[in-house]
């Protein structure tokens, strides 16, 4: 993903000015409870503690350039420099406060307030938005531009990550950054988290509400500010959350109104037949069939725990099952080594393994395991309590957990090694996620914030 060709994307690349996207593009939050223990390494330290030295790392890397900053996404080999995603910045704020912990608490405070900053310091905007990613320490880009600047540039705005396009705004991004304010409105009972995550719900009010036949709310808008066709079952998924959060804390019945109408959207996606959630609509009109993505199996059972609908995560368990293996072709898991879980989408189990995911990147291994689903995948087991639940959930962890130890050494953040064996990748293997974009093994703070809220048994959906 590095050199002279340029980086991969994520699923958060595709926003930038008239740049094309799909109807599942993601974003995610959680009360907590206490810290589990986890499993032990040779090194002695729990894996909840080694994933929480990673976020440590990631967020403490560019020491420079002040106190108010965000958490870098992925490791510096991804290619990506120092690009920190919204969407992972939430999850990371709610993997905090899941630890239960005054570290955990100031940690989740510090990016909670960087949020907020960036809401008030937009360098084009005053309207309550967040950007897809912002950039958190200086770099060169790959024209040879340097980009000196922290999270804070020198004239004192945020600093968006234009240089890949992350200038666009999603509906799901803001509703799970509207999440991690209202949890820590909730937990600390400071009036500017409530105040932020308020303007990010109007604001999704206002540019995403539809009354098209299908209803919910659309995507977001693009780096030009047009506003993108498409409607997402995992953003209106997010959308019940933040408005059902939002309804509770501001005691004002319209948000319980809008958390209905998002709902409402996320039925009309239910496939009987099948039991699980197709991903949403290009058009308003008609449902997009294939493929289907595990999120919107896991994330629904989350935020809506119905017992008629949770036949959707033994669709994910089952459907999209993957083993990877040293032996598969393309697999880059070393000998000796196996990692059980779920791949993005049906389209993963199916991607021409002849072709790269896209130029200048590696060919898909269709048995590669997505560890963010993965552990969301387990989280949500856990909370249905059905017959084997938690002995599958239990499975899925252990192999996060094992990923954990053994992929991804060597990787680095800003320049500085990360804590041994800390930090989750994002795929076993590279996988095809058939929505134009692939996932490979940087070890990556979305997939360890998912890690870290299985093994606590907090779900970001619930308020």
């Amino acid at each position: 993903m590095t050199g002279s060709q340029g980086p991969g994307f994520s699923r958060r690349a595709l926003l930038g000015a008239g740049a094309g996207v799909g109807a599942t593009l993601l974003t995610a939050t959680g009360s907590g409870t206490a810290l589990a223990t986890g499993g032990r390494s040779a090194g002695g330290a729990s894996a909840p503690r080694r994933a929480y030295a990673y976020l440590a790392a990631a967020m403490d890397a560019y020491p420079d350039h002040g106190p108010v900053r965000l958490v870098q996404s992925y490791t510096d080999q991804a290619g990506l420099f120092s690009t920190a995603f919204t969407y992972d910045n939430a999850l990371v704020i709610l993997a905090h406060l899941a630890s239960r912990t005054e570290e955990g608490l100031s940690r989740a405070v510090a990016l909670g307030d960087a949020l907020v900053y960036a809401q008030a310091h937009d360098p084009g905007h005053d309207d309550g938005r967040l950007r897809q990613a912002y950039n958190v320490g200086p770099y060169t880009f790959y024209d040879g531009s340097p980009q000196p600047d922290g999270f804070v540039r020198a004239d004192g705005t945020a600093n968006v990550g234009t240089q890949f396009g992350f200038t666009g705004t999603a509906v799901g991004d803001m509703a799970w950054a509207g999440i991690a304010l209202g949890a820590l409105a909730r937990r600390t009972g400071e009036r500017r988290f409530l105040t932020g995550a308020v303007r990010i719900g109007e604001w999704i009010e206002r540019v995403g509400r539809t009354d098209e036949p299908l209803g919910g709310y659309k995507f977001g808008v693009d780096g030009a500010d047009q506003r993108l066709p498409f409607t997402s079952t995992e953003h209106n998924t997010d959308l019940i959350a933040l408005f059902g959060q939002l309804a509770h804390l501001t005691g004002d019945g319209m948000w319980r109104e809008r958390s209905a109408r998002a709902e409402a959207f996320v039925l009309k996606m239910w496939e009987p037949s099948g039991g699980f959630f197709y991903t949403g609509t290009n058009d308003g009109v008609t449902v997009n069939k294939s493929p289907v993505p595990e999120d919107t199996q896991t994330w629904t059972h989350l935020a809506l725990s119905s017992p008629a609908h949770a036949r959707s995560l033994d669709w994910a368990a089952s459907a999209l099952a993957v083993l990877d293996t040293a032996d598969r072709r393309n697999s880059t898991v070393p000998a000796g080594q196996s990692y059980e879980g779920v791949t993005f989408s049906s389209a993963g189990l199916t991607a021409n393994e002849d072709a790269p995911i896209a130029d200048g990147q590696p060919k898909p291994d269709r048995h590669g395991v997505w560890f963010e689903g993965t552990a969301h995948l387990a989280l949500a087991l856990r909370t249905r309590h059905a017959p084997g639940d938690a002995t599958r959930a239990q499975r899925l962890i252990a192999s996060v957990e094992r990923a954990q130890d053994l992929l991804g050494g060597g990787q680095t953040v800003g320049g500085r090694a990360l804590p041994e064996r800390s930090g989750v990748v994002s795929a076993s293997s590279p996988l095809d996620t058939g929505f134009g974009f692939g996932y490979y093994p940087y070890r990556h703070t979305g997939a360890t914030a998912w890690y870290l809220l299985a093994a606590a048994r907090a779900n970001p959906l619930r308020n």
